[in-house]
């Protein structure tokens, strides 16, 4: 907790504003669209990097991304759901694969 608030400083923690984020997306079909992501808890949650590199590291060099500010960034998740945003995980899980079925057992018997 910050024992020191101002008026003007909507972040009194934090030296200088963080400045537009790196926000990963997705190609459409004319245009790109947010990545949406899920907590451990299973809520939606826009994600949002301070750095490319960073976005890099999780997501992979392939990612492509565009420039957001915060503002903007809530604007465009919270009609999708999303209320949370999430800085800079650290953590994501690989993408869910259907697993084969695995071919029923036929009981041979000799007769």
């Amino acid at each position: 907790m910050c024992l020191f608030q101002y008026d003007d400083d909507p972040e009194p923690e934090e030296p200088i504003p963080a400045g537009p984020f790196y926000v990963p997306v997705r190609p459409g079909t004319a245009e790109v669209v947010l990545r949406m992501f899920r907590t451990p808890l299973g809520d939606r949650t826009a994600v949002a990097f301070t750095r490319a590199d960073l976005l890099a590291t999780t997501l992979g060099p392939r990612q492509p991304w565009i420039r957001l500010s915060e503002s903007a960034l809530r604007a465009l998740a919270s009609p999708l759901g999303a209320r949370l945003l999430t800085i800079d995980p650290t953590f994501t899980a690989p993408s869910v694969t259907p697993v084969p079925a695995r071919p029923a057992r036929v009981a041979v018997r000799a007769l």
